[in-house]
């Protein structure tokens, strides 16, 4: 309509935007007269509702931060489409970057943190708290550190497994091909799949070890998964035998008091709390994953700036909506020309990738390996079954991809 471009359009602008720059882009279309305001910012995905019957200039700054916006954005590389050009850059690759998130471990059933429906915060959702990153805040947990406890049982990891997806990412390692894998997954499963810790950034750490909130004692992580089970706060030992010998009558004072105190301490003003600070008790063990409110581990950033960008000849993301940053950044500052895909149930649509590919994780790693003649061995891939591979109309580079079972058998 006048006021909307097409889908067709909608891609000549943003493409004559990449072609000549902001400044000519504006000259040439709104400045020009050739096209409103209104109707440009829809060619960036915003929809200017029909009852805000505003000037056309008052949508200028609007449409300056979606130009902006657009070109920080990676190009798509035309020259990449399809599922066998994923697996023809499979076997040319030489250095790859893979972003794993939740999606590579849900069918083990550990839950997608965002997922809305099965994911472990829809769980805690139904427990009755109203934002469910409360959990996950450093400044609470360090206030009362039960809550955590009471819910950590439900996503501290499997300790033996992982599924095809990890295999596969193993697999690049086996063949030289790993650069790094960055996960945003805390379950630790690509330990267990033997990919190796100088080629892995866990991005928001990981239940492989636990620290003293209080003094900093380190352990293995599995050092605290008993208590976890329990559902009781983990303390640190360290800080339990410091106490015994320096103070022997204290302890026995502190620990007949302690759950009455803490119970008190929801209730009643902050005064009232004072005095509990006097006795003193031992840290609190916390896993190393990152919560709210903690810095990302410095090992991140240094190791996309100083070790992969030079290297990088393909990018691989899989199981993450690429959400959430500093992850969700990598793409925009990877080198335009290294090529991108993406693997996934759903489609993105604030990154532009090269080929995406959706479905199960572990249906697309496999008919990849298929396809690029690789051997990619685990008990979870069914040989019972056939991949279709279905391309997605209008979508260049997209195509779906599901499972049936064979017709040969």
């Amino acid at each position: 309509g006048p006021n909307c471009c097409g889908a067709e359009e909608a891609a000549n602008y943003r493409k004559r935007l990449h072609e000549i720059g902001a400044e000519h882009f504006v000259l040439e279309t709104v400045t020009s007269g050739n096209v409103t305001a209104k109707k440009l910012c829809t060619a960036f995905g915003i929809n200017i509702t029909p009852f805000l019957e505003a000037p056309d200039e008052d949508l200028y700054p609007l449409l300056g931060k979606l130009i902006t916006d657009e070109l920080s954005k990676r190009q798509k590389l035309p020259q990449f489409n399809t599922i066998d050009d994923a697996a023809t850059l499979l076997n040319k690759s030489q250095n790859v970057v893979v972003i794993t998130g939740a999606g590579i471990s849900t069918s083990l059933g550990i839950p997608d943190f965002r997922s809305k429906h099965t994911g472990f915060y829809s769980k805690l959702l139904e427990m009755g708290y109203t934002d469910p990153e409360e959990v996950f805040d450093i400044h609470n947990f360090d206030e009362d550190p039960r809550t955590f406890y009471e819910l950590a049982g439900s996503i501290v990891p499997d300790l033996k497994q992982w599924t095809p997806t990890h295999e596969f990412i193993h697999l690049l390692q086996q063949k030289g091909k790993l650069l790094t894998n960055y996960t945003q997954n805390i379950d630790n499963l690509e330990s267990n799949a033997g990919i190796s810790t100088e080629k892995l950034i866990q991005c928001h750490g990981s239940w492989a070890t636990a620290t003293c909130r209080k003094c900093g004692w380190k352990v293995p992580g599995s050092d605290i998964f008993e208590d976890v089970k329990a559902k009781r706060v983990a303390k640190c030992r360290v800080c339990i035998q410091r106490m015994k010998n320096e103070r022997p009558g204290i302890k026995r004072k502190r620990s007949s008091n302690d759950g009455k105190k803490r119970k008190k301490s929801r209730d009643d003003s902050d005064d009232d709390d004072d005095g509990r600070y006097d006795i003193p008790e031992p840290g609190v063990m916390k896993p190393d994953i990152t919560f709210f409110g903690e810095p990302l581990p410095n090992m991140f950033f240094d190791r996309i700036t100083q070790h992969d960008l030079e290297k990088v000849d393909l990018v691989l993301v899989i199981g993450t909506s690429m959400k959430v940053a500093p992850v969700s950044e990598i793409p925009r500052i990877m080198p335009p020309m290294v090529p991108h895909i993406y693997i996934s149930l759903d489609p993105v649509h604030h990154i532009n990738f090269d080929i995406t590919l959706l479905g199960q994780c572990d249906t697309i790693v496999s008919e990849l390996c298929k396809r690029a003649d690789w051997e990619l061995n685990h008990d979870m891939i069914s040989h019972d079954e056939a991949n279709v591979i279905v391309p997605c109309e209008g979508h260049e580079g997209r195509c779906k991809v599901y499972s049936v079972p064979n017709s040969s058998n």
